[in-house]
This record gives C-alpha cells, structure tokens and sequence, in this order.
C-alpha cells in the first residue's frame, strides 16, 4: 500500500498520479478520515496523558483531601471519556486502513498514459513467425491427438477445466521442470509452497480487499487457493527484518494456480488459454529499493529467455497507466504468437512493485550502515505459464502431417522423443456424455 504520510502531504500529487489509471480513484475520503483519526488519536493522548498525571500526582502522597477528591472526580470523567472514544478510533482507524488497501499502486512516470491495452506499447519483438497454411487451433490438435480432453475436464469439475492426457500431461511436466532448471541455473532458489494461504497472505500482495470474490475460498477455514506462486512466496518474510546482506533474494516456485475469472465470461471459452486451474511457473524477487529497477529488466530477460529457448516469436509490451495491474508501478507484458489467431497473446507479466507489497507485508531489511530498517521492494514474473506455453508450441510447431513437432530443450526430458503424434498416444475413448 502507499505510504499515507505521503499521500497526507502530496495530495493533489497523488490524485494526479493515480487519475492515469482512468479507475476512479480517489484519495479525498481517505484524506479526510486520516484527519479524524489524528485529531480522536490526539484527543485520545491527551486523556491518557492526564490520566497519568493525576497518578502522578496520587503516588507523591501530598494531595490534600479537598484535591484528592476532585482528582477522583476528574478521574471518573476521563475514564468515561476513554471508554466512549477508544471504539470510535478504532472504527475510524479500520476504516482508514481498508481505504488505504483498497488505493493501486502510483505508475511510475515512465510508463506511457492511457485508459486500456490500446495505449500499450511494443518495445520489443522476438522471433520469426511461422509460415503455416491454414493453421489448426491448439484445442483441435489437442482433441486429433488424443492429448487435451476438455469433455471430461468438465465432467470432473465444470467449465474451464480440462484432463491432459499421454503426451499432454508428459510436456506440461517437462515444460515445468525445464522452466525451474533454467530458472535456477541463473540463482534463482526454488520454492515449493502450500497451495493453500490465510488472508493476511491474499492483503499482503494486493489480491485482498480489493478483489474480494474473485478467488476460490475455503470457508471452513478462512484459506484460499493461490490464483499465482507470487502469494505465498512474497509472504515468506512477512513480518521479519532481513540484513541488508542477504539481498537481493531471487526465488523461483511451480504451483497450480487457482483463479474464478469471473471477470472474464465469455472470453476463451474455448482451448487451453483462460482456466480456472493452471500450472505456473513464478519468479518472485525481494531487493535494496535503488536496485529494482534494473532487476526488473533482468527477471523480464529471464523470463524470455525461456520462449527463446523454445524457439517461440513473441513480443514485450510496456503497459500503460491505465492497463496495470492493482499493485504494479511498472509492468511488461510478454506476449506470444498463436498463428491460428492470427495474435499475440500474453504469457507472462512482469512487474515491479516498489514497497507498494512491502508495507502491507511489513517487509523490511536492516541497512549494513545500521539504519533504521526500509522497506524492501519486491518484484515478480511469470516465468512462464506453463498452459498457455503447451498451447502457444502445438500452433507454432505444427507439422503438415498433423504431428507437433516437440522443441529441441524439452526433447531429453522427454526421453528422447521429437514429434506428438496420434499414433504415439494411447487410445483414449472419446468422450460420450448423457
């Protein structure tokens, strides 16, 4: 969250910042509150104060006994006082700090204006696109090979699942485990955390309150699923001071990630692309605030080097205001070509948060100098993810004869295999639903 010493002093600066991301965002009633709770919190201080004076003033043992008994009065009136205004403060400071949480991220200045991906801007393009006549969707090769099998996806759970079968199944796993090994052949330490997390998880990266109902809830006992690895991870050090010298920290982390995309009816209804279950690859970075943002740039490279490495066109995009995320100041997208679409279509987010996720997570390093501890900036990517790369391979490396021919990277953890073809995959009946 922002800092509110800076939103207390720089109003107008702030609301101007925050206008360019065309959400109607506005910090006057925030501003206004914070005022209330500053004049209760000094109403509140001035009674204690007094209460302590009288005592004081009690434990000398030279007050008279006219004194004593309009301090015993005085007394009564500022113990009534503090009952009826310790409540009042506490609603009011609750009230600020959900207000508080629910204010995005300022953009960084240099990131280009505008209200939506229109305003986006290409920065960068990578690759040759494929010359393929008539190119099939990936969810027809997958259905011709046996290989993605949606009917049954939402026979087991419900639209926007889907059962990867044989060699589908084999490269979601190799795609999985070539990602991490690339990952940590560059430092960074991997990570295998609980799918499930609390709430003060969900707040510390920004999903809660804002985005309240877009996630999946175990409500017996208050955790959610992660919708990334970026949840559980950044929160590892919630809550602790680090040394300066242990930074920066680079981890990387698979899960399957769990996400309601209630926002999104209507859209990739079809295919692999848009599930309520998917496998992700993240990388998540904790570093010194005047590091960041060459870090950013560094875990961005990361991250596309994985598509190189599997040989896949795509691009880097540089969001405008008004198309980042809630808790980004700065965000690349990486968007990978689909030849059946005839688009680009995103695959990985890169984003670089500032403190914005460490002061919800009160995260923290102690300067070597011996300062006073600041808060660490965090960053994360996908790195990538993992089904919308299966997806974006099956277009782009499809064969005449129908076959998927299987990028060079991922052929040793495939046991040497080089194609997916049809006559390769076990015979799957397929589905009849009644």
């Amino acid at each position: 969250m922002l800092d509110i010493k800076i939103i207390r002093d720089n109003q107008d600066e702030v609301q101007a910042a925050l206008d360019r991301r065309h959400g109607g965002y506005s910090v006057s009633e925030l501003v206004a509150i914070d005022k209330q709770v500053r004049e209760t919190q000094g109403e509140w201080e001035n009674l204690r104060r007094r209460s302590n004076e009288i005592s004081e003033q009690f434990k000398t043992g030279k007050v008279s006994a006219e004194e004593k008994e309009a301090l015993k009065a005085e007394t009564k009136e500022l113990k009534s006082k503090l009952v009826d205004i310790e409540p009042q403060l506490k609603e009011l400071e609750a009230k600020r700090d959900l207000l508080l949480q629910s204010i995005p991220n300022l953009p960084d200045k240099s990131i280009p204006d505008g209200a939506d991906e229109n305003a986006n801007v290409v920065v960068k393009s990578w690759g040759e696109i494929p010359d393929i006549k008539e190119p099939k969707h990936h969810y027809e090769l997958g259905d011709e090979l046996g290989i993605l099998d949606f009917e049954r996806g939402v026979k087991l759970a419900e639209s926007r699942f889907t059962v990867l079968m044989d060699m589908g199944a084999k490269m979601e796993r190799a795609l999985m485990n070539f990602m991490l090994d690339l990952h940590g052949a560059k430092g960074y330490r991997e990570v295998f955390p609980p799918i499930l997390v609390n709430r003060d998880c969900m707040v510390g990266t920004g999903q809660l309150p804002k985005f309240e109902g877009d996630f999946y809830k175990v409500e017996e006992d208050n955790l959610y699923l992660v919708p990334t690895a970026e949840v559980p991870v950044t929160n590892l050090y919630r809550d602790e001071i680090l040394d300066e010298e242990q930074l920066p920290i680079h981890h990387c982390a698979y899960t399957p990630n769990f996400r309601r995309e209630a926002g999104a009816a209507g859209k990739d209804t079809r295919g692999y692309i848009r599930m309520h279950q998917f496998n992700k690859v993240e990388l998540v970075k904790f570093v010194e605030p005047d590091t960041s943002n060459d870090e950013h740039e560094k875990m961005t490279r990361d991250a596309e080097a994985i598509l190189e490495a599997l040989e896949l066109p795509y691009r880097r995009i540089v969001l405008c205001a008004g198309d980042m995320g809630f808790s980004a100041r700065k965000c690349y997208d990486l968007e990978v070509w689909f030849p059946a679409q005839g688009r680009y279509r995103e695959i990985s987010s890169c984003s670089n948060f500032g403190d914005f996720q460490a002061r919800r997570a009160n995260l923290r390093y102690r300067p070597a100098d011996g300062g006073k501890p600041r808060f660490i900036h965090t960053l994360n990517g996908s790195g990538l993810a993992i089904g919308r790369t299966l997806a974006a391979i099956m277009e782009n490396c499809q064969q005449a004869d129908g076959s998927v021919k299987i990028p060079q990277v991922l052929v040793p953890y495939l046991g040497g295999q080089t194609h997916i073809r049809k006559a390769e995959a076990t015979k799957t009946p397929a589905a009849k639903l009644v």
